[in-house]
């Protein structure tokens, strides 16, 4: 493992450092502070009173892929098989699989600049080789083929919608970016965590356009289940068992009272109140951030605005520290995301409620009319 080829998880650090003050406006974690489904919390106190303690199968439980096949024909109108399905860890576990599964040693992974950190972190604990390629507002933070054609690729890993800029793949560019990677053998894996966390567009699984993708989804973005670390990974049928080979060295499975809760996950009627409940807040958030900073686009989905500082700064992370130490202020630095610019951009999140927002927005405004470029 090349340990001294990863880099540290620098929001995850500032979370830490946020605890040392009582007064801390929290635009940092990538979680949603709200709760799940009050169906999901019987669901796992009834598996508790069953004593539901033992391993499930690998592959998880079948009632649970059943539900998930149901979620994808009613939401994308494609047709998946149960056993195509494996229950992981969080979405951690199920990259793992897939770049097991996708990639040898010294395979080259496509991943766009800026993209979401443990990306490469986890290539690099596979001996896998990331290849980045940059992305900004003038492509919309979409990869296309234009940027893979001058590449040599095993496998690419796109995110919509993203983090950390919450930008969606349209459409017609994610179908021809799928169809360029069946066209050339590079098998194309799909971050769609945040799917359902889409305000105005329509989400596109990349399951609409192809049937040798992999798609990786989990509960702990629009579910809100962060802490119950469940996971899952679609895998083309004809790797349904090596998934679940590989899934039985790596973890055995998925924790059994995480998916007996989340067999009532799939509560529409509620999780349609929290997507409008993160929907104002981008909108308040968006708003007030564009007239201090800028906003390089009002986000499609996810909880994220990508924040251009660069008007008072060269240093996203030296600036992420000092609105943490002097106004207690906790942000994360662009460059935890890639080196693409991203010293002059830090990633707010908008998992608090508004009137949390508020504060911190009277803080950056009341602390910016004095403080000069460095």
């Amino acid at each position: 493992m090349r340990y001294k080829d990863m880099s540290s998880f620098i929001v995850m650090d500032i979370v830490r450092d946020a605890l040392k003050y009582d007064d801390t406006i929290h635009f940092e974690i990538g979680q949603p502070d709200l709760t799940p489904s009050p169906r999901v919390k019987k669901s796992i106190k009834q598996a508790i009173k069953k004593d539901k303690f033992s391993y499930t199968e690998s592959l998880g439980l079948l009632k649970l892929r059943k539900k998930i096949v149901k979620h994808y024909k009613k939401t994308y109108g494609v047709k998946i098989d149960s056993s195509q399905i494996l229950l992981t860890p969080g979405t951690s576990g199920a990259f793992l699989v897939a770049y097991t599964l996708t990639l040898k040693y010294k395979g080259k992974l496509g991943l766009s600049d800026p993209s979401y950190p443990c990306y490469k972190n986890f290539a690099h604990m596979l001996d896998i080789d990331p290849v980045f390629m940059n992305i900004d507002k003038k492509c919309d933070y979409q990869l296309n083929i234009k940027h893979l054609q001058k590449e040599k690729l095993d496998a690419l890993q796109i995110s919509s919608p993203s983090n950390p800029t919450g930008n969606i793949y349209n459409k017609d560019n994610l179908k021809e970016i799928i169809n360029y990677c069946d066209d050339n053998a590079i098998s194309f894996i799909s971050d769609e965590l945040y799917h359902g966390l889409v305000y105005e567009k329509k989400n596109h699984s990349a399951l609409e356009f192809s049937k040798n993708v992999f798609v990786i989804n989990g509960f702990s973005k629009y579910y809100c289940m962060p802490g119950l670390r469940l996971g899952w990974l679609i895998v083309p049928k004809y790797l349904s068992r090596e998934a679940e080979i590989i899934a039985q060295n790596i973890f055995i499975s998925a924790p059994t009272l995480s998916q007996y809760a989340a067999l009532e996950a799939f509560d529409y009627e509620y999780l349609e109140n929290i997507k409008d409940t993160f929907k104002k807040r981008r909108d308040y958030l968006y708003k007030e951030l564009n007239e201090i900073f800028k906003v390089d686009a009002k986000p499609d989905g996810a909880f994220y605005l990508w924040t251009d500082v660069s008007f008072y700064t060269n240093d996203s992370f030296k600036f992420a520290k000092e609105l943490l130490e002097k106004i207690h202020i906790a942000t994360t630095p662009g460059v935890d995301f890639g080196t693409n610019n991203t010293k002059q951009y830090l990633r707010f999140a908008y998992t608090r409620d508004i009137k949390h927002m508020k504060e911190g927005i009277k803080r950056l405004k009341e602390y910016l009319k004095t403080r000069v470029k460095e």
